[in-house]
């Protein structure tokens, strides 16, 4: 922040969504001259929050096939994603620039296949990820939880590369998509 600007107010509302004032931007990480900001949160109550989200990553049958068998060369696929979305959760802050920094009380993930093809790709499996993330703070967990579902599907996709890959090191059946916030809730202490 510039020495000569005075500091805007930091406004102190729910983070659930923000209302609309005449004296305050409607966004709540930018002050009235278009500055960026963390909302203060201090006054907040400690609340107990929970998030969920969730997102797909679709693979070659084999390569499910060989994640449950765990005969991937590079070692227990879905025990690494678990482990890389953990890390994530608990370094949201250092990644999203206007996260606070929470105490995760507990992270929770868990992985399911669904070898149904669908319209779009038909020689596929998908793996899907869900990760719930909970915290007793000032703020919300959902960015949290959407980076642990992320960086976990990340994982995944960089353990089983190499035989992801097709003769010309494309990756036509490998996507992530469908990342999601399933479901996000607080409860007064």
């Amino acid at each position: 922040m510039s020495e000569d600007r005075p500091m805007a107010p930091n406004p102190s509302e729910d983070d659930d969504a923000a209302q609309p004032s005449e004296n305050r931007a409607s966004l709540t990480h930018t002050t009235d001259d278009g500055d960026v900001q963390m909302v203060d949160v201090g006054s907040k109550p400690d609340t107990r929050r929970r998030a969920v989200a969730a997102g797909d990553i679709h693979l070659r049958p084999s390569t499910a096939a060989a994640i449950r068998e765990d005969t991937v060369d590079k070692g227990d696929v879905l025990a690494t994603a678990r482990v890389g979305a953990i890390q994530a959760v608990k370094h949201t802050w250092e990644t999203i620039p206007m996260c606070h920094q929470i105490p995760i009380t507990n992270v929770d993930t868990s992985f399911e296949f669904d070898d149904t093809p669908d319209e779009d790709v038909t020689d596929h499996a998908t793996l899907s990820l869900e990760v719930a993330v909970e915290t007793t703070g000032k703020t919300g967990c959902e960015m949290e939880a959407l980076e642990g579902v992320t960086t976990g599907l990340n994982v995944v996709w960089d353990m089983v590369k190499a035989v992801e890959k097709n003769d010309d090191g494309q990756y036509p059946a490998t996507r992530i998509e469908n990342v999601r916030v399933l479901e996000k809730r607080k409860r007064e202490r």
